[in-house]
């Protein structure tokens, strides 16, 4: 009976967290159709993904802290109130103001979704079962990141864009009637402890001021000096943060966590994981539309081993994780996805659709394996009142590791772009051969930068040490 009742707590936040990821990753695809019906420049559209990234991750560790304060189940379900609600308000947008409007909301919602789940389901299940309970969350996180293309490319083609919103609505409903029922109403002992505001102000202009550039760094309209001032300002900010937390008897976030350092290692490689991925997501559009022309829902479904490969083996790396030392798993994780990653970087303009579909598939496989026993890393490794902390945080290194990987892609891509047209161009190539060749050049160099990162959280997961089953701990 227990283990159905946690079962089914573990679907409800699965729910929850895919529909929230989705949107991070789905309207990607149907930037085109949005730019044609809306007639507005490609560079005021990118403010759809923009502002919803930018609210989602500078708001998590202010939703995790209140989740530590006012009860998870709370903040989940307003989180999930509200992001039905800006779903539906996004599929009636008429206009890009309103769109980029209804995307705040949507992502006030959805930041409490991101920030909540992991430590609803670290409460709900015995701990030597954690790994296998959070391999859900893994999988909501992963299939909705990476299955957004498909179900975006499908959707909008047959349907319309404004699908891609509406269809949030009935998946949130099912969503809301499982966690009323099944998610238990834990009221934290802390109720009296004041919230922190100074420092959940500080943090989200801080975040803000830090990833603002880096989502429009490829946007030639900001100034490198305007750059760099966001870019330190927003440190600056970070550090005075900091310093207020270090002081304070009851802070929004615990700066004393990153002493552990497995819980600081594994935030590290999460981070840099996630700028991989999002490289790819970033780049991989341009490739299958712009150089092999593919339509929109053609385009998708070869995204598609890449999030069945997740699914796969996410929950088998769970299991695993319960057992063994997760730091060996998430490790040869982080390697997979590099080799997948190279193997996506090799492709040309001939590359065979057999070769795609294979790359796709080891590069999710790889995520799945390296996801899970991470996840559950970080919050075994923190005290049970500060795991809404945790869950944020997270939740923030996922986001913030998102928007580097489109920052850097976007920069680099351009860098290698515009070297490649005078390289090729010197050597007498001219048409739609100059164009491929360049194309090529910066795609394939752009994504050899995805490989270096995920090598970089396979090296931040070894370096973290043994992480401890919870058989060993009781031992």
């Amino acid at each position: 009976m227990r283990e159905k009742k946690t079962m089914a707590i573990v679907i409800a936040v699965g729910i929850g967290t895919f529909v929230s990821a989705l949107d991070s990753s789905v309207v990607n695809l149907v930037m085109p159709m949005m730019q044609k019906d809306f007639g507005v420049s490609m560079s005021m559209l990118e403010w759809i993904m923009t502002a919803y990234l930018l609210v989602v991750s500078s708001l998590l560790l202010t939703y995790g802290r209140m989740s530590d304060l006012y009860g998870q189940k709370r903040i989940y379900l307003t989180g999930f109130f509200i992001f039905i609600i800006g779903s539906a308000l996004c599929g009636l947008s008429r206009g890009i103001g309103m769109l980029i409007a209804m995307r705040i909301i949507q992502a006030l919602g959805a930041g409490m979704l991101f920030s909540t789940g992991p430590a609803i389901i670290t409460n709900a299940v015995p701990p030597e079962n954690r790994g296998r309970a959070l391999s859900a969350v893994a999988v909501s996180v992963a299939l909705g990141l990476t299955s957004g293309p498909l179900i975006g490319g499908l959707l909008a083609t047959h349907v319309g864009w404004p699908s891609i919103f509406y269809i949030n609505v009935p998946i949130g409903i099912i969503g809301i009637i499982m966690v009323m029922k099944f998610v238990p109403d834990i009221k934290p002992k802390n109720e009296k402890i004041p919230f922190d505001i100074a420092g959940s102000i500080l943090i989200f202009a801080a975040l803000l001021l830090i990833l603002l550039p880096l989502n429009i760094s490829d946007d030639a309209k900001i100034s490198p000096a305007l750059f760099a001032g966001l870019l330190g300002a927003g440190v600056l900010l970070i550090a005075v943060f900091i310093m207020l937390e270090l002081k304070l008897k009851y802070p929004m976030l615990n700066v004393r966590l990153f002493k552990n350092r497995v819980f600081a290692a594994s935030n590290g490689a999460a981070l840099f994981i996630y700028m991989a991925q999002f490289v790819l997501v970033f780049l991989s559009p341009f490739y299958l539309q712009t150089l092999r022309h593919f339509a929109p829902d053609f385009a998708g479904l070869l995204y598609l081993p890449m999030p069945l490969a997740t699914l796969c083996i996410a929950p088998v790396s769970g299991i695993l994780s319960d057992r063994v030392d997760s730091r060996l798993i998430s490790s040869a994780g982080a390697l997979i996805m590099a080799g997948g990653l190279l193997m996506l970087g090799l492709m040309n303009t001939w590359t065979p659709i057999p070769y795609i579909l294979v790359s796709m598939a080891v590069t999710g496989f790889g995520f799945g394996l390296f996801q899970t026993p991470n996840n559950s890393a970080i919050m075994g490794n923190v005290p049970v009142q500060n795991r809404g902390t945790a869950s944020g945080t997270l939740a923030l290194m996922r986001n913030i590791g998102m928007a580097l990987g489109v920052a850097v892609s976007g920069a680099l891509f351009g860098f290698f772009n515009n070297k490649a047209q005078a390289i090729f161009a010197l050597s007498g190539q001219t048409g739609t051969r100059l164009t491929d060749s360049v194309f090529s050049y910066a795609f394939h160099l752009t994504l050899y930068a995805a490989v270096a990162a995920a090598l970089i959280s396979m090296i931040a997961s070894l370096i973290k040490g043994r992480v401890m089953t919870e058989k060993q701990k009781n031992a």
